[in-house]
């Protein structure tokens, strides 16, 4: 063998020593089942010094958005596995550890299950066990850590632009699918009060208590994904939702139509909790803002096409059933779109590869820190359900950002039954040509795509300057803020029957465009304040803005008949003119704000 190629090996065995790792045991050819022989398969391994120049330090970093639940700063050591990139996919505990990350304090069950499962232990062997339960519990040190390897193609930041590109697009017709429909049978309440001889404030309910069921549905389909990925996640959910749009529509009664209802909500949100995350899991950090703007657009603009839809179907057909069949085509067809796309989630996709490692090395202690730490059930109820209502209770930040959020949301919903008031009286319209009244408001959220764009290359040339904070992130939001107070002002002081209806639908525009600005930055913002615990801040705002959603519809319609078509949109113009100084005075004064509010700095800079 040539020199120079002897030099390359030794070089490589000197970078990456190779663990001695048993293979299935061979057996001889008698078919008596003895043992014939033991082989040993040499497996690489990252060193201190490989990790080292990958840039890893004894200090932890916080965990990426898209950390499994639980995994957070307080007791992970290497967050970074599902992000990085390693020459050999596995790094030991041990070699964590001679680099400092020695920080933890989880339990050694999991790996020990993993043990029994390969090799049965001696009773003195389990007496020792037993006698080390009760020392200071730490991850084993001769476990080693699944990685993707160097342009590992089963990495979703390696998929090309265009795969990753369209994945995203179809991800967030799926949000507009289950936005859409929420808002269907807006289009056609008449068709609700005809069939089962109901108030329209009953009606109004088949409306609401979907996107209540948006707010409850996080609390199932967020663990399903932690644990199962989000491709079951999605599979499961939204092949419930599609089939209760049958009871939906052949509903005898309004208790049944009611309780679908809120059912699909409750399954379809998964559309709206995990989408984001899919996306996310797709773009590294630094270039992600783009893709999540996307999805910034969606849920807004998705209630945007039930009216425009259903407001046709209704009227030239007046069945309500054929509303909720379209709704149940609609869904279905992204259902196996969005079944078809591969597992994006990096612990999922590590755990399988940990799996068959384990399988094919006979080596039980390969496993993903998710697999080490293992996840019980009071931490899920913890994560998904404790938190984030600790979070509405004890951060005044968070509540008035949510508050923002929900009052915008809120506010869209309240077009849908605020357009057939006006545009009823003014004009004598009907629900299909009302319907073409919302195009305004798609158009003005279409050209907020394109602030949103500028607004993120801003933001990424502003961390090339200096270390950003939180509130970098609200410059969308002071963008889009007066936009939404101006829409509503636009749309009372047009409300008269002697100003062509084009006057009051204008008012669409500026309301699409501020809306999609403000979800975006805010969302941004709500993040980077709470990086520690992001999901569960981000659980608390889609908490908070589907009751804002759910609520406002009751009692939109009463608002116009009692104060006018004029005042009561001044009335919600007078609030979101209020609100405009939020951003602002969070730009300027967050960082104090913060620390003075706050009952603890969640935010990156405080690790």
């Amino acid at each position: 063998m040539p020199n120079d190629e002897l030099q390359s090996i030794d070089s490589y065995e000197e970078q990456f020593p190779q663990s001695y790792v048993p293979e299935p045991a061979a057996y001889d050819g008698a078919g008596n089942g003895d043992q014939a022989s033991s082989n040993l398969k040499l497996v690489p391994t990252e060193t201190a010094k490989s990790l080292q120049d990958m840039g890893l330090t004894s200090e932890v970093p916080i965990p990426d958005i898209n950390a499994p639940t639980g995994t957070t700063a307080k007791n992970a050591i290497f967050p970074e596995e599902y992000t990085l990139e390693t020459p050999t996919g596995l790094v030991p505990v041990a070699t964590l550890h001679s680099i400092g990350r020695t920080a933890t304090a989880i339990s050694r069950t999991r790996t020990r299950q993993m043990d029994r499962q390969d090799a049965s232990s001696s009773s003195e062997e389990k007496n020792d066990e037993e006698a080390e339960e009760e020392l200071p519990a730490h991850i084993d040190k001769d476990v080693e850590f699944v990685t993707f390897v160097t342009n590992d193609p089963e990495n979703p930041h390696n998929w090309p632009v265009w795969v990753r590109w369209s994945y995203t697009i179809l991800m967030s017709m799926l949000v507009i699918a289950v936005a859409y429909g929420s808002a269907c049978i807006t289009g056609g309440l008449f068709t609700v009060e005809e069939k089962f001889h109901v108030s329209e404030e009953v009606s109004i309910l088949s409306c609401s208590l979907m996107v209540i069921g948006f707010s409850l549905g996080p609390l199932i389909w967020s663990p399903v994904s932690d644990l199962y990925g989000r491709r079951v996640a999605y599979i499961v959910s939204l092949g419930l939702y599609v089939i209760f749009n049958i009871p939906c529509a052949l509903a005898k009664n309004i208790g049944t139509l009611l309780v679908c209802r809120f059912l699909c909500g409750v399954w379809s949100s998964s559309g709206l909790c995990l989408v984001g995350g899919s996306i996310a899991d797709m773009f590294p950090a630094e270039t992600r803002g783009r893709a999540i703007a996307f999805f910034a657009y969606a849920p807004y603009c998705g209630p945007v096409f039930g009216p425009l839809v259903n407001g046709f179907i209704a009227t030239s057909t007046r069945r309500m059933d054929l509303i909720f069949w379209v709704n149940m085509a609609f869904a279905g067809v992204m259902w196996i779109i969005v079944g078809l796309i591969p597992e994006t989630y990096a612990p999922v996709i590590l755990k399988k590869r940990a799996r068959r490692l384990r399988l094919e090395l006979s080596n039980p202690k390969i496993m993903t820190e998710q697999e080490a730490q293992g996840m019980s059930v009071g931490e899920m109820v913890r994560d998904c359900l404790l938190r984030p209502l600790y979070f509405a209770v004890t951060e005044p930040v968070l509540d008035l950002m949510c508050f923002y959020v929900c009052l915008i949301y809120s506010l869209l919903y309240a077009f849908f039954f605020a357009y057939p008031v006006i545009f009823g009286k003014l004009y004598g319209y009907k629900d299909n040509i009302i319907g073409l009244m919302f195009i305004p408001i798609l158009i003005g959220a279409s050209g907020a795509l394109a602030t949103t764009s500028w607004c993120e290359s801003r933001y990424v040339a502003l961390t090339h300057r200096r270390k950003p904070v939180p509130e970098d992130r609200l410059l969308g939001a002071m963008i889009g803020a007066p936009f939404a107070a101006i829409a509503l002002w636009i749309l009372g002081a047009t409300s008269y029957k002697h100003i062509i209806w084009v006057g009051p639908a204008s008012s669409g525009l500026a309301f699409g465009y501020g809306m999609v600005l403000i979800y975006y930055s805010l969302n941004n913002y709500i993040i980077d304040c709470y990086a520690m615990y992001a999901s569960s801040a981000l659980a608390t705002k889609v908490f908070l803005r589907s009751a804002g959603g759910a609520a406002f519809p009751l009692f939109t319609n009463q608002m116009y008949d009692r104060l006018g078509l004029q005042w009561a949109s001044w009335l919600l113009a007078f609030i979101s003119t209020a609100m405009i100084l939020i951003p602002f005075a969070f730009y300027y004064y967050g960082k104090a704000l913060r620390a003075k509010l706050s009952k603890k700095d969640y935010s990156a800079d405080a690790m």
